[in-house]
């Protein structure tokens, strides 16, 4: 998916040469495919957020924290039986945050259709709620293949970006 101002620096992509603000930097570290691994995540990005001062208003904050939630448990859930261990990548730029999973195991997963209330399911919609999120914020993601499995990534603007203009009342 291509957004307006391009896309954010990912595998293979130029950055034009510009003076570093403060947070701008990457992360990665690896977890074990387990479950307790979801929350610990979660807080190691939020730490990760705050230490580094990076400039997310609160919600986009949030939206930032369920897409990892919804990525690692993915990788968990998924990938764990070719995968023991998924590693969790933030990279921040003067205009986006961007957090990547990545786990061994070759299955592309995709959004799952909502299904109608009268067919009430439990999981089965992380994606769903990624890409909500990642829409709503005006970023982008995307499933890249690895050598022997895949990166999950999704990134959002640290300003605002409408997905669809908005007329004056």
């Amino acid at each position: 998916m291509e957004m307006r101002g391009g896309l954010p620096p990912g595998p293979g992509r130029a950055i034009a040469p510009r003076r570093p603000a403060e947070y701008d930097g990457s992360w990665r570290w690896t977890a074990p495919a387990l479950d307790r691994s979801v929350p610990a995540a979660r807080s190691a990005v939020r730490e990760l957020i705050r230490r580094r001062a990076v400039p997310l208003r609160e919600d986009q904050l949030y939206g930032l924290l369920l897409i990892v939630s919804e990525l690692v448990t993915n990788a968990v859930r998924h990938a764990a039986l070719l995968s023991p261990e998924v590693a969790v990548e933030v990279s921040v730029g003067p205009e986006w945050v961007r957090v990547a999973v990545e786990d061994n195991h070759p299955y592309r997963p995709a959004p799952m259709e909502a299904c109608p209330e009268d067919e009430p399911r439990t999981g089965g919609r992380g994606l769903l709620l990624v890409q909500a999120t990642v829409e709503e914020a005006g970023g982008c993601y995307d499933i890249e293949h690895t050598a022997g499995g895949k990166v999950v990534w999704a990134a959002l603007p640290l300003r605002f970006r409408p997905t669809s203009p908005r007329r004056p009342r």
